[in-house]
């Protein structure tokens, strides 16, 4: 597709005075508040079995109107652009301030920060140009290995562009690009079949990964994992130890640990970290940060979506919590700055505190020693879909690829893997911590309160202690 003009609402739909005046006056007498206007432009194809079998390209915008009074914010979008329509947002928000009274909270900080390209990633290379592509993909998999029966690949692109606009005059513009590949492969013997993923992406324009080099990485790596799998065992069940391979394993840290430490749970004392600020709640050595100022990850964000600069926020420090992620309503009411984690999935929802990057610090133990020092369990390098509560940090995690390990030996693969424990315990079982951080190839989506939004997460190697592991081993 070719490039469209950039969004400019103030310019082309709605007159940038009476929109502030609108805005002030549904915010008269609250703490907070903001007009979030986004457009966003999508698209996504998949060539599977030899044939394509999605094609499409999706195109959409409006705006939210928010009004924020102590604990009550109240909330009225539309994806008709126009003064008209913010008038009627503008009475159904004022609904939360009553009869006011608020201590309107300090504009965020401004920054001139870009962690990313603001150009369209699909704009360039045409429909035609992309399918080649995908059709080379599947010719160059499936001649990889004769036992290989059914290639996917996909290629999904986004950009989207937000304008907000805060009562005290405060206007801040950010145009997000995002792309995300993945190649999956099924390969058949004696009659078993197996599958094996691999994918990437981030906030950079498309030609970063069209190179050929880049997607016949990615089939020969998940090639590799589908063969792997081939000779997978049923892995054994019981309380064991467990290492975890670095990068994309975080994301057990992302679930069990990250959501407990998001602002608005422990305002609320629901989360199993809540009245813990300043106590030890890992083993020592264990740093975790949530950071969106890493350049072109997936998710790093300039801004937020409230408008605050995102920020490096440590979390965890050598196993003592030291902070939370915050928007500013939740930031606000605990009485401590909002940390940049104000994200919503699009302008038809309110913001919360949500994850940017979180990863854990590396330590100064050889990998290799780390897996040495199993003598009775598991070492897992790929996860698939997890469950966590987060009222208690109780999660469930299934293996994609694992391998048994006994007396320091790794040994056949196992499959059925899945580790069963809490965060809490996991975080204080770290017996060793690698010297390998690494954080994930950029294909993490976090889902909250029925909203979703890209992430990343990382880590380093780590060996965990007494893990509950499910499996079918006799």
């Amino acid at each position: 597709m070719t490039q469209s003009a950039a969004f400019r609402p103030f310019e082309t739909q709605l007159d940038k005075d009476a929109a502030l005046s609108i805005l002030r006056a549904a915010t008269d007498g609250a703490d907070d508040g903001e007009l979030f206007l986004e457009r966003k432009r999508s698209e996504m194809l998949l060539f599977d079995d030899g044939r394509v079998k999605t094609a499409s390209y999706d195109a959409s915008e409006g705006f939210g109107l928010r009004a924020v009074r102590g604990e009550v914010a109240g909330y009225a979008h539309s994806t008709e652009i126009s003064e008209a329509a913010l008038i009627r947002a503008s009475e159904t928000a004022r609904l939360a301030v009553g009869e006011g009274g608020g201590t309107w909270a300090d504009a965020p900080q401004a920054t001139n920060r870009r962690l990313y390209t603001d150009a369209d990633p699909m704009a360039g290379a045409g429909f035609g140009a992309k399918l080649d592509i995908l059709k080379e993909v599947d010719a160059y998999a499936r001649g990889l290995d004769p036992r290989v029966v059914q290639v996917s690949v996909s290629l999904a692109a986004s950009h989207q562009e937000v304008e907000i606009l805060r009562p005290d005059a405060v206007h801040v513009t950010d145009a997000r690009p995002m792309i995300r590949v993945n190649v999956s492969v099924i390969v058949e013997e004696n009659g078993r079949r197996e599958s094996g993923n691999a994918g990437g992406g981030g906030r950079v324009e498309l030609g970063d990964w069209l190179d050929l080099a880049n997607w016949q990485a990615l089939a020969r790596e998940a090639l590799r994992i589908a063969v792997v799998n081939l000779g997978a065992v049923p892995a054994p069940a019981g309380i064991m130890d467990v290492a975890l391979g670095p990068g994309w394993p975080g994301i057990l840290l992302h679930e069990a640990v990250g959501h407990g430490l998001e602002g608005d749970f422990n305002r609320k004392k629901s989360s199993a970290f809540a009245g813990l600020m300043g106590k030890q709640v890992a083993a020592k050595g264990v740093t975790v940060l949530d950071d969106g100022t890493i350049p072109d990850r997936r998710g790093s964000i300039t801004v937020d979506d409230e408008g605050t600069p995102s920020s490096k926020t440590t979390l965890i420090e050598d196993g003592i919590l030291v902070g939370f992620m915050q928007d500013r309503q939740n930031a606000r009411l605990m009485g401590v700055p909002a940390t940049g984690n104000g994200r919503r999935e699009s302008h038809s929802h309110a913001p919360m505190p949500r994850m940017t990057n979180t990863y854990m610090l590396g330590g100064d133990t050889d990998p290799g020693d780390i897996v040495a020092e199993v003598k009775d369990g598991i070492y897992a390098v790929g996860f698939g879909g997890g469950q966590v509560d987060i009222t208690n940090g109780k999660f469930v995690f299934s293996c994609t690829e694992a391998y048994r390990v006994e007396n320091g030996k790794v040994g056949a693969p196992v499959k059925g893997a899945t580790l069963i424990g809490d965060g809490a315990t996991a975080l204080n079982q770290i017996r060793a911590i690698g010297n390998d951080m690494a954080l994930d190839p950029g294909m993490g989506t976090c889902g909250k309160a029925g909203q979703w939004v890209p992430v990343g997460v990382g880590q380093p190697t780590l060996l965990i202690g007494g893990l509950t592991v499910g499996g079918s081993a006799a």
